[in-house]
């Protein structure tokens, strides 16, 4: 699941079947963090809620931040699939 901070930490209440059902979020535009009323805490606990085993990374695409530990997951995950 992709999720912007612009939308909201209660997404994951609001769609929970979504959530339920995804190994991930990609937590997006977190350099906008300062500039926004999100919490980041509040959003994962309620994802975690739906879905206890969901990873979440936090991203910028306009820093990099979270961009290296979601490919080295990628990375990860295409090697235990590879035999």
């Amino acid at each position: 699941v992709i999720l912007s901070v612009t939308e909201g930490e209660d997404k994951p209440l609001k769609y929970p079947q979504m959530f339920h059902v995804a190994d991930v979020i990609l937590l997006t535009k977190v350099d906008l963090l300062p500039y926004l009323d999100f919490d980041v805490n509040r959003c994962i606990e309620n994802a975690k809620k739906i879905n206890p085993s969901i990873k979440v990374f936090c991203l910028s695409a306009k820093t990099g931040e979270g961009l290296d530990q979601w490919i080295n997951w990628i990375d990860d995950l295409r090697g235990s699939h590879a035999h």
